[in-house]
């Protein structure tokens, strides 16, 4: 049994004997062809297995079957079926019979099924899905993860002998190009491909445009006279519109165009629907974006399509809910990355009024292959053809940080680099000219990478819009040294039109801290930079916008961030949770809505000592806001680029912040742990983040592990020893996956060469747990770290005793023999002390390390 969904022609007074059904339910499958499981598409086998603790992830063969049932009663029409996705190669098969092979894992593919159908009988389907590593198929490489599987619906298309193409590369078969676009008039051509199965007939085809409102705008009628077996190309030009209602991220106007395919008795055979939306854009090297010949400011975010708990087979309303965040945001651009995304999101964007960004995943390096430049060119004929139709889509992109393996890979000869540059370089103006030819009034678009290799090869001049990924204050230099960047590109090539395309440092909500420093993964350090960035970009007028990397967290299976797997550059989370850094954008982006944030919301088991304070920040499109803490008024505070910092005095348990402005308000709720002196009155345990400047909550514990300091006679520290791997460049230390623990940035950061470590509790019995990791890996180079530094680890052998107040806790400690793989190791004990807890950590061989101690106190 099976669920099939069915979807006719949209509306009309006729019957419309052109049908598609999904056919998502009751698939099987295999990885095999031995043991099968029942599946519904959206399907991957890579949810699970690229997120666990064994290093890399199943890329090789799935099997996939259903039957179909097909009545005779249907043998005159034409039979496809369409997937909307396959990643990355896919061959199907109709009883037994190939019927296609596609490669590329992003676009729709048709495979015509007439010839291969039994009627009256159950039909089998099988297909062959393959996301193995191949040097002929984009992407070669990239910092995301290559999910296999079908993972966009599959559907099967019944069409009469004459119907709307649905040969040309998976599209609609008609084509809509706007001309002479302006605020008093405004032209529209509509190419239409119809094919004719059969002997030589006539037809009729009808198209209506109308408004918003549901009224006839405009109509055309044409009567046509078919061939045997051919595909006709009609145009239908309506060269005068007066007074078009435009189209824009204010107001997203939308005309429909209904095409209409009729037999000449008016028995309707097939019919189609676009939005029409009128717009022209164009960039200026020096004043910006233009839209309706007003400058507009792009900004926006990229987006992975992929989701916590389902990779890339995600639901189509989970996915609609991320459009509807990104403008919920203020938001009026998405660049859909690196790939195109689900058609349905594009016809979304055009109603909410949001620009696009759209393009192929041709990533990092390029293969000097005849077959690789084919399945290239063909893959932005599909992106093109099928995306062609969108009043959102404005750029058509088609390369990604394209030397960035030529600049990382030190074992390329210079011979192989200038082959790489001339390959790259030919590939590129071959995609532009595509582009151009397929897309006219559009903007092409590529995106860069720092590195002068794009302006040396001269492939930065290629598209009419240069993109810029540029992490200064993350992988490379300082924060303050992106204006100096763009300044000095502007200088040096004052007829480029540019965009920062990329930017953004990893950010994880259980990590808070009072001091952001860069790699961290802090929040903190996740709004500095930012809100310097939007400000950077803000004051100057020739960047036509910026697009943060990334709208959401995302799969990178080789990744080591705070939670490794997931590249953490996300504005919300990967469930899509906003952190706080969303609510600032929403700040300074939404005009029409008040908005007050109080970034509070993963301030979770926050400990301050004695007369501590915190900064709090709040966020808010208004001028001015009014605080109070615990009914305390604190003052009216000045808001400046959407936030305001404020040092809050929290007292002892439960703290309620409320913010006002003009016509909103604000109240958040914090606990807080205020700690006078370490006697256990008001608290029970104590955790200490070793090695590191800022808290971590550990959701498994319910704790807060608080930053390391020198030790503090009454209080706690180390008396020796140093953050392992910490510099002004890097603050996570070890940027790995560590196993058997969830709680990474509590072992990431470590101490090496503590001998000795005092917590001065009262009087007591306590339990204590001693964290530790052993950092010496074979170090394994992560081409995304782009300021070109490497940091060898020498493996050395480290064994050193464990005492607490001189009791042996662990003799001869060896965590490289003991765990030959980075282990998460945990020593618990119960001490009973007079005065304090002294750790030592006495070396046999090397320097000692320790990541964290938790301290409960038992009564």
């Amino acid at each position: 049994m099976f669920l099939l969904s069915f979807m006719l022609c949209v509306a009309s007074p006729f019957f419309c004997v052109s049908q598609s059904k999904t056919i998502n339910s009751g698939w099987q499958y295999s990885e095999d062809k031995t043991n099968w499981e029942i599946v519904n598409i959206p399907h991957t086998w890579n949810k699970d297995d690229a997120f666990n603790d064994e290093r890399g992830y199943r890329r090789g063969l799935g099997y996939y079957k259903k039957q179909i049932f097909v009545s005779s009663e249907d043998k005159d029409q034409i039979f496809y079926l369409k997937f909307n996705a396959v990643n990355q190669e896919a061959t199907v098969f109709v009883n037994g019979k190939k019927a296609v092979n596609h490669k590329g894992g992003y676009t729709a593919f048709n495979a015509n099924i007439t010839s291969f159908l039994n009627f009256d009988a159950y039909n089998l389907i099988e297909v062959e899905v393959d996301n193995s590593h191949n040097v002929n198929i984009p992407p070669l490489d990239a910092d995301f993860t290559f999910y296999g599987g079908i993972y966009r619906d599959v559907e099967l298309i019944k069409v009469p002998k004459q119907h709307f193409s649905l040969k040309d590369f998976a599209s609609e078969g008609f084509y809509v190009n706007y001309y002479d676009v302006s605020n008093e008039k405004a032209g529209v051509k509509v190419k239409v491909l119809i094919d004719n199965f059969d002997k030589k007939t006539e037809t009729h085809l009808e198209l209506k445009i109308f408004d918003a409102e549901g009224n006839l705008f405009r109509e055309d009628h044409q009567r046509l006279k078919l061939k045997a077996n051919e595909t006709k190309t009609i145009e239908v030009n309506y060269p005068d519109i007066k007074n078009p209602k435009l189209w824009s991220p204010d107001d997203p106007y939308l005309y429909k165009l209904q095409l209409t395919l009729s037999d000449k008795n008016g028995t309707v055979l097939d019919q189609k629907e676009s939005n029409l939306g009128f717009r022209w854009a164009t960039v200026d090297p020096e004043k910006g974006f233009f839209l309706n010949g007003k400058p507009i400011k792009l900004i926006g975010v990229n987006r992975h399509q992929d989701y916590k708990d389902y990779g890339n087979a995600v639901p189509i309303e989970l996915q609609k809910q991320d459009i509807h965040l990104i403008k919920s945001m203020g938001a009026n651009v998405i660049r859909f990355a690196h790939y195109p995304h689900n058609r349905e999101l594009y016809q979304l964007c055009d109603e909410l009024g949001i620009l696009v960004w759209t393009e192929i995943p041709v990533i990092n390096l390029v293969s000097d292959s005849e077959s690789y430049f084919e399945t290239s060119l063909n893959m932005q004929k599909e992106h093109i053809k099928q995306y062609h139709n969108f009043p959102s889509v404005v750029m058509f992109g088609y390369m990604n940080e394209i030397f960035i393996r030529l600049v990382f890979n030190r074992n390329l000869t210079d011979e192989e680099k200038t082959e790489l540059k001339k390959t790259s370089l030919k590939l590129a103006t071959q995609l532009e000219d595509l582009t151009r030819t397929l897309a006219p009034n559009h903007i092409t678009v590529m995106a860069c990478h720092n590195s002068e290799v794009y302006n040396e090869t001269g492939i930065a001049d290629i598209p009419m819009l240069l993109g810029w990924n540029l992490y200064f204050g993350w992988y490379d230099k300082q924060i303050e040294d992106l204006g100096k960047f763009l300044d000095e590109q502007h200088k040096r090539f004052p007829n480029r039109s540019l965009l920062l395309s990329e930017y953004g440092p990893g950010a994880d909500v259980r990590i808070f801290t009072k001091t952001p420093k860069k790699f961290d993964f802090s929040t903190n350090y996740q709004a500095k930079l930012h809100q310097s960035y939007y400000k950077q970009i803000t004051d100057r007028p020739f960047i036509t916008g910026m697009t943060a990397w990334n709208f959401a967290d995302f799969g990178s299976e080789f990744r080591g961030d705070a939670i490794p797997h997931v590249n953490q550059k996300g504005l919300v989370q990967y469930d899509r949770t906003p952190k706080d850094i969303y609510y600032w954008y929403k700040s300074v982006l939404e005009d029409d809505t008040p908005v007050v944030h109080i970034a509070t919301d993963y301030l979770k088991g926050l400990t301050l000592f004695q007369n501590e304070t915190f900064p709090v920040q709040i966020y808010s499109n208004e001028s001015e806001v009014s605080v109070s803490l615990n009914e305390n008024n604190l003052g009216d505070y000045k808001v400046e680029n959407g936030s305001v910092t404020i040092d809050m005095p929290f007292k002892n348990g439960n703290n309620k912040i409320k913010v006002s402005a003009q016509i909103i308000s604000e109240e958040k709720i914090i606990k807080v742990n205020r700690v006078g002196k370490l006697d256990f009155i008001d608290f029970k345990r104590l955790g200490i983040n070793i090695g590191s400047h800022f808290n971590f909550y550990d959701e498994e514990q319910n704790i807060t592990f608080v930053p390391d300091q020198p030790y503090k006679e009454g209080w706690f520290g180390h008396k020796n020893g140093t953050a392992y791997r910490m510099t002004k460049d890097k603050n996570q230390g070890l940027p790995h996956n560590i196993k058997n623990t969830n709680a990474e940035p509590l072992f990431q950061t470590l101490l090496e060469g503590c001998e000795e470590y005092k917590v001065d509790v009262l009087e007591g019995n306590y339990d204590v747990t001693l964290y530790f990791v052993e950092p010496q890996i074979k170090p394994t180079e992560n081409i995304y770290n782009l300021s070109g530094n490497t940091s060898e680890t020498d493996k050395k052998q480290r064994i050193f005793d464990v005492y607490i107040n001189d009791k042996l806790i662990e003799k001869q400690l060896n965590l490289a023999q003991a765990y030959p793989e980075k282990y998460g190791v945990t020593l618990k004990t119960n001490i009973q002390t007079k005065k304090g807890l002294t750790l030592k950590l006495n070396a046999v061989k090397g320097l000692p390390v320790i990541s964290g101690i938790l301290i409960e106190k038992l009564d």
